[in-house]
């Protein structure tokens, strides 16, 4: 992994180059408890989700000789997604790293858009399961190519980070806080980067929360091997990196997790009141949010990070009483 450090000024040529490529989503008026605050529609992104943000960034910042040597990349499907649409635009060739149990239109997706998809067995080791940063390793030493981390990447952090830049251009002020949903503390990080004057708020799983027990430990923690399922598939990295931590510390605020029942009612919330299709995984700050478990107000800004829900699982959801 290269030895960059991601800084304020990337993350504003970031968003200058994502600007050039995408227009900006939609910040959107919600009310909950009776107070208005923001959502940033980042479902509304050609791929569905934040995550081309930082595979934009991240590609489009490789050397002519790193760009024929292609980007491998791990991913549940979301980052899979961006890299590939990156790649296909960029005319670079990528392979992805995704788990045997990634929903399916996620696999579908990043198929269609000319990616190579490696699968590995997401499962603790002694139940026969694969690290997915070894698979890539691996990949990488037999082929080449250039790693596109998901998270653990200084140019996807800064890539991530834009999402800040462009909600303080169009709130006309900097929020007074973003809660976003969080897997490995990508997304948290960038923002962090991109909205140094408005505190940082990662929502993960209730026992996927690694980015919130690293902060309370001031390490890294692991899942652990009994680790709950959960249905936030795009918010299950095993652990995150200290690139990402570093940045964090006294930076984010405390952790929050929510249960899968809170993120459906925000998946049934966001329906109803907003005509938007949202994963679970990109539910989850506003299932914290709805849930009272962050303070909201009129400066509020809950990221809806990604709508590639399953067919059949979201329509049972919402047909769900609430």
């Amino acid at each position: 992994m290269t030895e960059r450090t991601p800084t304020h000024e990337g993350v504003i040529a970031a968003a200058e180059s994502v600007a050039g490529i995408l227009p900006p989503t939609p910040l959107l008026a919600v009310e909950i408890g009776g107070v208005r605050a923001w959502v940033k529609a980042e479902v509304l992104q050609p791929i569905g989700s934040f995550k081309i943000r930082g595979a934009w960034w991240r590609l489009a910042s490789l050397t002519p000789e790193e760009r024929k040597g292609g980007v491998v990349a791990v991913s549940s499907g979301n980052h899979a997604q961006g890299v590939a649409w990156s790649a296909r635009r960029l005319g670079i060739s990528a392979t992805i790293v995704m788990p045997h149990d990634a929903p399916a239109v996620k696999l579908a997706n990043t198929k269609a858009l000319g990616a190579e998809i490696v699968l590995y067995q997401r499962a603790p080791a002694e139940h026969g399961g694969e690290d997915r940063d070894a698979v890539a390793a691996k990949l990488i030493a037999e082929r080449g190519g250039t790693l596109g981390h998901a998270f653990g990447d200084p140019w996807v952090i800064e890539g991530q980070g834009s999402a800040a830049i462009e909600i303080a251009a169009q709130l006309g002020r900097a929020p007074s806080r973003i809660i976003a949903c969080c897997g490995g503390g990508g997304l948290t990080a960038g923002l962090a980067l991109g909205a140094p004057d408005s505190a940082v708020h990662p929502v993960e799983p209730v026992g996927w929360d690694m980015v919130g027990q690293a902060l309370a430990t001031g390490a890294i923690v692991h899942a652990a091997p009994d680790a709950p399922k959960t249905i936030c598939d795009a918010l299950q990295p095993t652990a995150t990196k200290p690139l990402n931590l570093n940045f964090l510390k006294g930076r984010a605020e405390p952790g929050v997790t929510v249960t899968d029942d809170e993120v459906r009612a925000a998946q049934r919330f966001a329906f109803a009141n907003l005509r938007l299709v949202v994963e679970p995984g990109g539910a989850a700050a506003l299932a914290a949010a709805l849930a009272g478990k962050v303070p909201v107000d009129a400066d509020t800004v809950i990221m809806l990070t990604g709508g590639n829900a399953d067919p059949a699982a979201y329509a049972a959801t919402i047909a769900a009483a609430p």
